[in-house]
């Protein structure tokens, strides 16, 4: 247990402010990453001029943007991980013998974050790479990964974080991701057809550990222009074969 007066306030203040910038705010006032972060406009304004002074992020007078500087933290974080460096060779391998786009992910709370990733072809719209985030809610991965997960922590974490829809077949109701949860959580296995993107499809199973405990997640991603069933009788099997090659490699 971790005592409160061991902690930087002021570390942890900066830490809140990098995490508003995302996709959809790269470019941010400071009265923007404070209404985003909590803190006050004061606090807000002297967290990101320290991030200007130490290279971590741009300003051009009115707006912050990160540089990558930042990407050092998360390069550092990957870099001592054990799991990237075990699953990339069998990605590189299972995407070059079906064709497909495979990636590796493990859950953050209500996100997905991409630890490795094989491309063949190019099945969304943006650039998916290692430390990548995505929805776990609508995602194959992230559903594999919550229906790892007891039943009431699933629930609290969507009543405390409401899933947004990315498109017209995101399921958002609570109740209809739950229903999903438990049906991957039966099947070890989720597919998703054309929620996260539409015209994307993508099928995920669970990558246990040898005493059976879920660490991450392995998908498939293809254009969402088949019919899901038989997609499903040609890249489960593989993934299967993986998701086995790798229960006695992980910890």
């Amino acid at each position: 247990m971790i005592n409160e007066r061991d902690i930087m306030g002021g570390l942890a203040k900066g830490l809140a402010v990098i995490e508003t910038f995302t996709a959809d705010q790269p470019r941010q006032s400071i009265a923007a990453v404070a209404a985003a972060s909590g803190l006050d406009r004061a606090t807000a304004r002297r967290c990101l001029l320290t991030l200007a002074h130490h290279g971590y992020a741009d300003y051009d007078g009115k707006f912050f943007t990160l540089t990558p500087r930042v990407l050092r933290l998360g390069t550092a974080c990957l870099a001592t991980m054990p799991l990237p460096q075990i699953v990339q060779p069998v990605l590189d391998d299972l995407s070059e013998r079906i064709g497909q786009s495979s990636s590796v992910s493990i859950l953050d709370g209500t996100e997905i974050v991409y630890v490795a990733r094989a491309a063949q072809r190019k099945v969304m719209s943006i650039n998916l790479m290692p430390g990548s985030r995505l929805p776990a809610h609508c995602t194959s991965m992230g559903r594999v990964l919550l229906a790892a997960l007891p039943e009431a922590e699933v629930r609290a974490l969507l009543e405390a974080h409401p899933p947004e829809a990315r498109t017209p077949m995101t399921r958002t109701a609570p109740d209809d991701i739950m229903e999903e949860i438990a049906r991957a959580r039966s099947q070890s296995y989720a597919i998703i057809d054309q929620e996260v993107e539409l015209g994307l499809q993508s099928l995920a199973v669970p990558l246990m550990n040898a005493r059976g405990h879920v660490v991450a997640a392995l998908n498939v991603g293809f254009a969402g222009t088949e019919a899901v069933m038989p997609l499903l009788d040609h890249f489960l099997p593989k993934l299967q074969a993986v998701q086995s090659e790798l229960r006695g490699l992980l910890t």
